[in-house]
């Protein structure tokens, strides 16, 4: 086991299609490691470390910020088969053969266009708070979420209870835990995605969640078991979305958390933890 945690690991830095990539890397080093694709304008510190702790109990996790998000360079691309592209060649940076991987929301995008592209390089899949192209209101922000992002908020991080939680009190009683956590780790913390990075992550949405015909054919070709997780009102991707990917995946399986929004392994690390950790081994 490593001695380094969510709170310690330090950033690092690899090379790869001329970007230098943030990653950090902690856990315990046998067996398959783990990498993580974070959401829209998320970095590698909006992980909660209940989360990314606890599988690092297990195996090996990875965090990385890919092409222009906060601390690594080059610019965000407008689409998502070019992030994946990116998301690859960062793996690859690292000498790895074979990784799981594990993407939520926008990140969820990523995987499974990088476990489509890259099948030899991806063993197992993990899909959270996410879902297919052309899927149910995913070619712009959710009438609720356009809300959530558009409103004020008293303390910044309060952004957060409205995204990830439900606003049912115990949900949001959770979301405070979840606060407390995803602020814990203060040396070394990533600077928030600047400016242009929202504006290119939303071309990147439109282009993929535009309607097309036979659209959810393309999900054939995801020959890896796969997990699919989301919570029961999730009014940022909606949750339909995730019984779509379960429908259309040939080996997927899907976990839905009560009373959970789109945060639903942030509300329920440490169900969340065991059922992932289940599942990959």
């Amino acid at each position: 086991m490593t001695r380094h945690s969510h709170h310690t690991a330090p950033t690092q830095y690899v090379e790869a299609n001329g970007i230098r990539f943030a990653f950090r890397r902690f856990g315990n080093p046998t067996g398959v490691p783990l990498v993580m694709n974070i959401h829209f304008t998320g970095t590698m510190d909006h992980w909660d470390p209940a989360v990314t702790d606890g599988l690092a109990a297990g195996r090996e996790v990875i965090l990385f910020n890919n092409a222009g998000i906060s601390s690594s360079s080059g610019s965000v691309p407008e689409s998502i088969e070019e992030m994946a592209a990116n998301a690859a060649a960062f793996i690859r940076a690292l000498g790895l053969e074979q990784v799981d991987v594990l993407g939520f929301s926008m990140g969820g995008l990523i995987a499974q266009t990088l476990a489509i592209a890259q099948p030899a390089l991806v063993r197992r899949l993990i899909l959270v708070g996410t879902g297919p192209r052309s899927g149910e209101a995913m070619d712009s922000l959710t009438p609720e979420a356009e809300e959530i992002f558009g409103a004020t908020y008293a303390e910044p991080d309060h952004l957060w209870l409205r995204v990830h939680f439900s606003p049912s009190e115990a949900s949001q009683a959770a979301g405070h835990a979840f606060l407390e956590r995803f602020r814990r780790r203060t040396e070394g913390r990533d600077p928030a995605a600047n400016e242009t990075v929202a504006p290119a992550q939303l071309a990147a949405l439109a282009k993929w969640g535009k309607p097309q015909d036979n659209p959810y054919a393309y999900l054939q070709a995801l020959g890896q078991p796969t997990l699919v997780v989301n919570g029961d009102n999730d009014v940022i991707i909606y949750t339909v979305n995730s019984l779509i990917l379960r429908q259309h995946i040939p080996n997927a399986q899907l976990v839905i958390y009560p009373d959970a929004n789109h945060g639903s392994l942030y509300q329920y690390p440490e169900r969340f933890v065991a059922d992932v950790s289940r599942f990959l081994s």
